[in-house]
């Protein structure tokens, strides 16, 4: 078995969590303290303190608006940068895979619409995450694909092409987000015309039979949604 690398460091903590969010409510705080002293002034040597000027509190009120609103969009992309580590890391160690091929796995099956957790199932169950990969029905790479139906979404592409990582993840899960969407998120219909084909598929559920084969339960077996985006197992 390949053991996992740790291509990006530790795990994140809880404690590093909550200690990004206190320094930016340390930040926030500061700013706010910062203009509340520049709206007062000695006037002279009595102390009176004069009124705040009316334009200036607009301004500095502004300014403390778009800073929170700052803060508020840099802490949404540190929690969401912490779960994808978190994922990443996760995966690495459950399918004893290298960090870098997790990573891959995660960040295409989200750029083309697939949970994560139902890509690494599926790259399993096809390949066992080898690269070199190829079944007797001239299927190749992760997710084994066939070259016609990977020209279809890139038209020229070569065997030798679908053994390039990017590229075989990303036909591959565009394949099957596409086919979600045929059998309308229906997860194992859609899992069983990935192994059967959505023709055949359509065909024995016109003829009123059942296409289950085993293939859709083997693929799902443990899993669990990543992405609350994504439809539930049906």
């Amino acid at each position: 078995m390949v053991r996992p690398t740790d291509t990006y460091g530790e795990r994140p903590s809880g404690t590093l969590q909550r200690l990004l969010v206190k320094g930016a409510l340390l930040g926030i705080t500061t700013g706010v303290i910062g203009a509340l002293a520049g709206w007062t002034r000695q006037v002279d040597a009595v102390d009176h303190v004069a009124a705040p000027d009316a334009r200036l509190v607009a301004r500095e009120m502004g300014s403390l608006s778009d800073q929170l609103e700052s803060a508020r969009g840099e802490m949404t992309l540190v929690k969401v940068q912490l779960e994808r580590a978190n994922a990443v890391m996760a995966n690495s160690a459950k399918y004893q895979i290298p960090a870098d091929l997790a990573a891959d796995i995660y960040d295409i099956a989200l750029s083309e619409g697939v949970d994560p957790a139902l890509g690494f199932q599926l790259v399993k169950i096809e390949s066992g995450f080898k690269a070199k990969a190829k079944s007797n029905m001239a299927a190749y790479g992760y997710t084994q694909l066939q070259v016609p139906t990977a020209r279809f979404y890139q038209p020229g592409i070569t065997q030798r092409d679908l053994y390039d990582r990017d590229t075989n993840l990303r036909l591959g899960f565009r394949f099957l987000n596409d086919l979600l969407a045929k059998f309308n998120y229906d997860v194992h219909l859609a899992l069983l015309a990935y192994n059967r084909g959505p023709a055949n598929v359509t065909k024995i559920i016109a003829r009123g039979g059942n296409p289950a084969n085993g293939y859709s339960d083997a693929v799902l077996k443990g899993f669990r949604p990543i992405s609350a985006a994504e439809p539930s197992v049906r």
